[in-house]
C-alpha cells in the first residue's frame, strides 16, 4: 500500500506548524488530501505529491543528478509507488533506483530526523507522449547524511539520468531547498552523522539484564526479537538522555533507572534499511520486570548471560551484554534483596509502589519543578519522589532525599501521613504512592538532578501551583484535613 492519507496529512501539518508562511502555498495540497484520489498517485490530476532526497557529504555539498529529458539537475526523487511505506521511504527508494545509492549508506538528521525539510510546488508541462496534461508536483523533500565518510560509487539509472554533481549548499539548484539549507547550516547541519537513537542497557548488578521483546507486526522495527528499551530522538527532545528518558517513560511508566551513563555507541539498520547509529546508556534498575506496565511491546523480562543463546536478539546484542558484564561483574545480593520463589495468589494484581517526602515548613511544602523533558510529569510541580530499588520505603526515600535535593534525612524521622492508591487510566498498573513527613533534616534543597527537577520551592499549602500531579494534590489536602488514606482514578 502507499503512504496513507493520515500520514501524508500529519507530515503536512507537522510541517506547516514550522513554516506557517507556506500555508497559502500549499493549500492545493490540501485540497488534494481532502479529494476522492489517491494523493500520491500520479494518475490524480490537476497535482500530487512525489518525494526526493536531499543527501548530504561531509563537505556539505548536495547530490544531484541530470535528468536525461530535460537536462535539468535537480535532486533525486519521482513517484510514489504502492510498496512505499511512507513518503521517506518513496525518497529512499528514488535515490537508489536513480543514483544507486542503498538506504545503508544513509542516515537521518539530527536537524530534521523523518521530517521533510522542505515541500516544493512546482509545474510540470503536458506530456502527449504519456497522456499527461499540464500539472503539479508537491514534492516532500528528505535530508540524509552519507553514512560513511567516503561517498559510495554512484551507480546511475542510465536511460533517465545523465550525469551527477554534489553541489554546495550556496549552489543548490532550488531556491526554496538552497534557503531551508543554508538556514539549517547555521544550526548544525554540517553532513557529519551523529547518533538520533538511544537505547537502555539496564542490569541490576547481579548478573540479569532487562529486555524487552518487540511486537511482530509491520512497521516494527526488529519484530519479534529481544531488544533494549529505547527509541528515537523527537523534536521536543534536548538531548539523547532526555529521548531515553522519554521513551521510558512511554513505553515502561515507572522505571527510572539510576545512574544513566553513555556506554557505547552502537551501529543498526533501521526500518527503512537506514543507518542507525545509536548510544547506549548503561543504569541500575532492581524492579520486578512483572510488575512494570508495559505499553509497548510484548514482554519484560530479566535475564542472564548465560540464557542469551537461547533467545531471538537484535544483532549485535549478545556481544555488548557480555561485554558490559565482563566489564562489571556481577556483586552478590543480599538474602533479603533476592527474589522470593513462589507465585502470588491468583487474580493478584501486581502494584508499583512509589515514596514521597512531604517537608513542611512554617505551614509551606516543598514542591519541585519537574524539567519538561523529564520521564515523568514534566513541566509539572510535585513532590520530591521515587522508586524503591531492594530497601525499606524509608531508607528508599532518604537516599532519593540525598541524590535529588541534598537533604539529609535519618529514615527513623519519616512518618508515613498519608498513602494514595491510584490508577492513571482503565487497565494500567495501579500504584501504591506513600507520602513521609520528615520530623527533622539537614540541608537547603539543591538542584542535584537538573536534568529531571529545574527548582525547588516552597509552597502555601492551602494555595498549591498548577500545573501539580494530580495524586501529589490529593495527598497533601489529606494531609491538611487529617486523612490517611486517599483514592485516585478508580471507576467507581
Amino acid at each position: 500500500m502507499p503512504p496513507s492519507r493520515s500520514h501524508i496529512r500529519a507530515t503536512i501539518e507537522a510541517y506547516l506548524a514550522r513554516h506557517a508562511e507556506e500555508g497559502e502555498a500549499l493549500d492545493g495540497l490540501l485540497a488534494v488530501l481532502d479529494g476522492a484520489g489517491e494523493p500520491s498517485s500520479r494518475a490524480t490530476l490537476p497535482a500530487h505529491v512525489t518525494c526526493s532526497a536531499v543527501v548530504i557529504d561531509r563537505d556539505r555539498r548536495v547530490l544531484h543528478i541530470r535528468h536525461r529529458a530535460t537536462g535539468l539537475l535537480l535532486a533525486p526523487g519521482g513517484h510514489v509507488e504502492a510498496g512505499d511505506r511512507t513518503l521517506l521511504a518513496a525518497a529512499l527508494r528514488e535515490v537508489c533506483e536513480e543514483a544507486g545509492i542503498r538506504p545503508g549508506d544513509l542516515c537521518l538528521t539530527p536537524q530534521f530526523l523523518d521530517a521533510p525539510i522542505d515541500v516544493d510546488v512546482h509545474d510540470i508541462d503536458a506530456s502527449p507522449a504519456k497522456g499527461e496534461p499540464a500539472h503539479q508536483h508537491f514534492d516532500f523533500r528528505f535530508v540524509f547524511y552519507l553514512a560513511a565518510a567516503q561517498p559510495p560509487a554512484l551507480a546511475l539509472q542510465d536511460e533517465e539520468v545523465a550525469d551527477a554533481q554534489w553541489l554546495p549548499f550556496a549552489d543548490v539548484r532550488s531556491p526554496t531547498l538552497r534557503a531551508k539549507l543554508l538556514d539549517a547550516a547555521a544550526e548544525g547541519l554540517d553532513g557529519r552523522p551523529e547518533p538520533v537513537n538511544a537505547s537502555a542497557l539496564i542490569h541490576d548488578k547481579a548478573g540479569r539484564y532487562l529486555l524487552h521483546l518487540r511486537d511482530d507486526r509491520d512497521g516494527i522495527w526488529e519484530p519479534w526479537t529481544f531488544a533494549l528499551l529505547g527509541g528515537g530522538r523527537e523534536p521536543g527532545d534536548s538531548c539523547l538522555e532526555a529521548t531515553l528518558r522519554r521513551e521510558l517513560a512511554e513505553e515502561v511508566p515507572g522505571l527510572e533507572p539510576v545512574s544513566l551513563t553513555p556506554y557505547a555507541v552502537e551501529e543498526a539498520t533501521g526500518v527503512d534499511g537506514l543507518a542507525v547509529p545509536i548510544v547506549v546508556y548503561a543504569g541500575c534498575w532492581r524492579g520486578d520486570a512483572d510488575a512494570v506496565e508495559l505499553r509497548e511491546g510484548v514482554l519484560l523480562k530479566w535475564f542472564t548471560v548465560d540464557t542469551l543463546d537461547r533467545l531471538r536478539l537484535s544483532p549485535g546484542l549478545a556481544d555488548l551484554i557480555r561485554r558490559h558484564a565482563a566489564e562489571h561483574p556481577a556483586v552478590e545480593l543480599p538474602q533479603a534483596a533476592r527474589p522470593v520463589p513462589g507465585e502470588a495468589p491468583a487474580g493478584t494484581v501486581l502494584h508499583v509502589v512509589g515514596v514521597h517526602l512531604h517537608l513542611e515548613r512554617d505551614g509551606k511544602v516543598l514542591l519541585g519543578l519537574r524539567h519538561p523533558d523529564s520521564a515523568y510529569a514534566g513541566g509539572s510541580w510535585h513532590a520530591l519522589a521515587g522508586h524503591l530499588e531492594a530497601e525499606t520505603a524509608t531508607a528508599g526515600l532518604a537516599r532519593e532525599a540525598f541524590e535529588e535535593a541534598g537533604l539529609v534525612i535519618d529514615p527513623a524521622d519519616l512518618e508515613l501521613v498519608h498513602t494514595v492508591h491510584t490508577v492513571e487510566r482503565p487497565g494500567a498498573r495501579p500504584r501504591i504512592q506513600l507520602f513521609f513527613r520528615a520530623h527533622h533534616w539537614e540541608g537547603t534543597p539543591e538542584e542535584r538532578e537538573p536534568d529531571r527537577c529545574l527548582a525547588w520551592q516552597w509552597w502555601d499549602a492551602k494555595d498549591l501551583p498548577e500545573p501539580i500531579v494530580p495524586y501529589t494534590r490529593v495527598a497533601i489536602e489529606g494531609i491538611r484535613a487529617g486523612r490517611s488514606y486517599s483514592e485516585l482514578g478508580w471507576e467507581r
